[in-house]
């Protein structure tokens, strides 16, 4: 009697030994909470994904102030100013997926103009004594090819304009002169656009930007005046893989080949 109570105890405490191992087996299968994702800073509203309104550009991942001012064809400064007269809490250096950027002057805005000297038009008059230069009309600005580019740089081209080269890349070594292409105003001088080094945008009227990327020196600020032909900064390699002048030119804030506009 007593070794079948013994086995009979024996017996109990192996299934409870056995019930509480699986209770624990059972705990340790339990799902565990998946961690916190990314916090979306625009509530999830699908207002981030809305087409812009006129006159306004909604921001992506990776853009900046800079490059959306340059795809639109206007000076960084010009833009940074418009949208803190629109808003005084405005930080161009602090932009957001979502936001909304004004890439026009507001009304009664006043553009000031990039240089005292005309462009060229496309078929200029002959120039004598006893004919008059012509008065500039809003037309001379629109008409294309309405400007004629010196070459910014001396050497080979070894790269073309296309779908994803944005201009076209002049090779060369560090040092060598890089010059404005047209009379213009600087309008950017710095090196915050990924993928463009050390870079100078002249704006030459309402209409055309030229870009000189890759530059190992600026030699000009922005808000200063150029000539065509002048020496506005020395080739480099910052941002490329050899020294090399890219140069872009951009017609209303789009990309065009630059080279049937060059002499």
């Amino acid at each position: 009697m007593t070794m079948m109570n013994s086995m009979t105890n024996l017996t109990k405490g192996f299934l409870i030994a056995l019930l509480s191992t699986l209770v624990m087996l059972t705990g340790c299968s339990t799902p565990r909470t998946k961690p916190a994702g990314v916090i979306d800073r625009s509530g999830g509203s699908s207002a981030a994904y809305e087409p812009a309104p006129p006159g306004y550009y909604r921001v992506k991942k990776g853009d900046t102030l800079a490059r959306i001012a340059l795809d639109h064809g206007q000076a960084p400064r010009d833009v940074a100013q418009w949208n803190s007269a629109a808003n005084p809490s405005f930080n161009p250096n602090v932009i957001e997926v979502g936001d909304l950027i004004l890439i026009k002057p507001p009304a009664g805005t006043k553009v000031a103009k990039p240089a005292e000297k005309k462009l060229t038009p496309a078929n200029p008059v002959t120039d004598k004594a006893d004919v008059p230069a012509p008065e500039p009309t809003k037309a001379e600005v629109v008409a294309e090819p309405g400007i004629r580019l010196s070459w910014p740089a001396k050497g080979k081209v070894t790269g073309e304009f296309n779908e994803t080269n944005k201009g076209i890349d002049i090779a060369g070594k560090v040092g060598e002169p890089v010059l404005a292409a047209s009379d213009g105003k600087v309008v950017y001088a710095g090196n915050s656009l990924r993928g463009y080094g050390n870079l100078v945008i002249v704006k030459h009227d309402n209409t055309y930007l030229t870009a000189y990327a890759h530059n190992s020196k600026l030699l000009v600020k922005e808000g200063d005046s150029v000539r065509k032909g002048q020496k506005i900064a020395e080739m480099g390699d910052t941002d490329a893989n050899a020294p090399k002048l890219h140069f872009e030119l951009r017609v209303n804030g789009k990309p065009v080949n630059p080279t049937p506009y060059l002499q």
